[in-house]
């Protein structure tokens, strides 16, 4: 009866010890999920995809940014505003799309139409075969001044990454929606003409720690996501009092 007690005993240390186990290692795999959903969950704003999870994550921004301005690129407002905004950006972005139809609009008519800030775009394609058609698409039509038509076609026909909303034959019928000269357009998007000055763009932004759209630079200060209009508020403000 002493050696039934003891076996009984032994058995029930032995599943209790598995079942501890077992709960320990949930117990730790539940804490892991847990702390990748809040670093997730607190950079939604950001537009970089974590792959673990496909959910944005807010990167480091860069201490102190340097950009140069050429006379070719993109620019709104006036060429002699004391601020200048950069922005990085990838057609294809959904954060991009996000900032260009709620947070620019109040830029635009505050800051931009009225001559304080010059704003510039340059590119990070980053997103594959149609982020980089779709760039080089920008850049013919800007032969043609239509840059800013252009790109305000392309945020308003995103329909997700590489799925053929950017694909050539869309992209060159984006531009006769437009009333470019489909020709020359045509000749300049299958050339890729301006494939190199995309890249310098990609350069520039990494040689800045700019590795994710949107990203801007305001002055020498560095603003990461699809942030609100107070933010970029914020920083205009302060670059204004210098």
């Amino acid at each position: 009866m002493s050696n039934l007690r003891s076996y009984a005993l032994v058995v029930l240390l032995v599943v209790g010890a598995f079942v501890l186990g077992q709960l320990y290692t949930k117990n730790t795999f539940l804490e892991k999920q847990l702390q990748e959903v809040k670093a997730g969950a607190s950079g939604i704003a950001a537009g970089v995809q974590n792959p673990s999870l496909n959910q944005p994550v807010v990167p480091t921004p860069p201490k102190d940014v340097k950009v140069t301005v050429k006379d070719s690129d993109p620019i709104k407002g006036d060429p002699k505003a004391k601020v200048t905004i950069v922005e990085y950006s990838d057609f294809q972005c959904p954060f991009c799309g996000r900032f260009h139809t709620q947070t620019y609009p109040q830029l635009e008519k505050e800051y931009i139409s009225t001559g304080k800030v010059k704003f510039v775009y340059k590119h990070l394609a980053f997103l594959g075969k149609e982020s980089n058609d779709a760039a080089n698409a920008s850049l013919c039509a800007r032969e043609q001044n239509k840059f800013w038509e252009y790109h305000d076609k392309l945020f308003a026909s995103q329909s997700g990454e590489n799925q053929g909303g950017f694909s050539l034959d869309n992209l060159k019928k984006f531009a006769a929606d437009l009333g470019l000269n489909t020709s020359q357009f045509s000749s300049c998007l299958d050339a890729n003409k301006y494939n190199a000055e995309v890249l310098a763009d990609a350069a520039e932004a990494n040689a800045n720690g700019f590795n994710s759209t949107p990203s801007f630079a305001i002055g020498k200060q560095s603003l990461i996501g699809a942030q609100p209009y107070d933010q970029f508020k914020t920083i205009i403000e302060a670059e204004l009092k210098k």
